[in-house]
């Protein structure tokens, strides 16, 4: 076989992408290509993160393609691969659409676009996993084309949210929140007059509310190689996740789990549809009937996804050792204790109220079983320094004011 060196183009300017850097040169020593619409502080401030080339049209589908061939041209040599990695789910769509284009000048794993269709979308998602034995929430669906009230019955709380979120977030409008918690069908339909006034036209899942606090959620990162055999799976419990509205879903602290069972039942769904590339699912524990129930998979891995690096196993290595050295390993499950956090240690300590979880946590931190990766050693930027103090002290704002009370 025939060798080749590498460098890896991330799409996307945000702390996805400064991870997915992070990764790459933690475990290579090369700093990879930032590809963005905008520069932002995660990526800009940092010596990891010095090759950047920004286009602010760049969620243009035909600039997007036209963009990232004009990048390889600009970066290729003889040997050597481009490794294309995206970190935001527009980029990861555009990038599996065009795919056959994008295939001549780059390497990378991606799902076809067929797939794509029935994981991405909510509605489709949720019939796949009833067909394979995944356990979801009671879920209903209102199509926004529809001049229709919603009607059906249903048992109050409910939860609102896009079926697609691409083109909901292409169309903002005041008062736009990632999730909806209503209490009557009265409010459900105010909800979709809400967001039919920004122009979404797909469906929205209305669907049962599972109690249980921030410490009830769970996310799982998988990684199938480029034949669709799993090579990564881990498990692990939210301790923490974002209380503003228009950021719920992104946690903030989490602690590994080792749960075999629920491991495998994921391992053997994403295999048997032949998913390929990092997902990152979500999940919530419903106290109800002792099940996890599954929200939804990202098509890329998470923003809280650097916890596997801290575990041992570098995100950078799934793509490199698939791609660039083809290397089919045995599937590795992610058992090391860790708590990852992006939030300072007051926050953590304030606003965790498990007790159980609280005790973990210090036992964590003793032990040095603990990861922040915004934090990362060979980064030492002082406009970056500067960055972080400001955002430690905005997060305990943020959650001093927040009145989030759980999904």
């Amino acid at each position: 076989m025939e060798t080749y060196s590498f460098l890896p183009v991330i799409v996307g300017t945000n702390i996805n992408a400064y991870n997915m850097a992070i990764s790459f040169y933690d475990t290579y020593r090369i700093k990879p290509v930032i590809v963005g619409r905008a520069t932002l502080p995660f990526t800009a401030y940092s010596n990891v993160t010095t090759i950047q080339e920004i286009n602010p049209a760049l969620h243009t589908p035909s600039v997007f393609v036209a963009y990232l061939k004009d990048i390889a041209t600009k970066y290729m040599k003889p040997k050597q691969k481009l490794l294309l990695v995206g970190t935001d789910d527009l980029y990861v769509e555009m990038i599996i659409a065009h795919q056959h284009e994008l295939a001549e000048h780059f390497t990378f794993n991606y799902m076809s676009k067929e797939l794509m269709d029935q994981v991405y979308l909510k509605k489709n998602f949720y019939e796949l996993c009833a067909k394979h034995g995944l356990d979801t929430p009671s879920t209903y669906y209102y199509d926004c084309t529809s001049d229709a009230p919603f009607e059906e019955e249903v048992m109050f709380p409910v939860i609102i949210k896009p079926s697609d979120g691409v083109q909901y977030y292409r169309n903002p409008f005041e008062g736009l929140q990632k999730i909806y918690k209503v209490e009557s069908h009265e409010e459900i339909n105010r909800v979709i007059k809400l967001i039919q006034s920004g122009g979404y036209r797909g469906d929205l899942i209305i669907q049962d509310y599972i109690p249980g606090d921030d410490t009830f959620m769970w996310d799982a990162v998988y990684y199938g190689n480029q034949h669709g055999r799993g090579q990564l799976i881990s498990f692990a419990q939210v301790a923490l996740q974002e209380h503003e509205m228009t950021a719920i879903g992104n946690y903030t602290a989490l602690l590994t789990r080792y749960n075999e069972e629920m491991m495998q039942k994921l391992v053997a769904f994403c295999e048997d549809i032949g998913y390929k590339g990092f997902g990152n699912f979500d999940l919530k524990y419903d106290e109800r009937d002792g099940k996890f129930k599954v929200f939804e998979i990202n098509i890329r891995q998470g923003r809280s996804s650097y916890y596997v690096d801290a575990c041992g196993y570098p995100m950078a290595s799934m793509f490199v050792d698939d791609l660039i050295y083809e290397r089919t390993k045995p599937l590795a499950y992610v058992t090391k204790p860790m708590l990852f956090t992006v939030v300072p240690k007051y926050v953590l300590k304030k606003y965790v109220k498990d007790p159980v979880l609280q005790q973990e946590i210090k036992e964590r931190l003793k032990a040095g079983e603990v990861v922040n990766p915004l934090f990362y050693k060979y980064d030492n930027h002082l406009k970056r320094k500067l960055y972080l103090a400001a955002r430690q002290v905005n997060y305990i704002k943020k959650y001093r004011n927040s009145n989030w009370q759980g999904q």
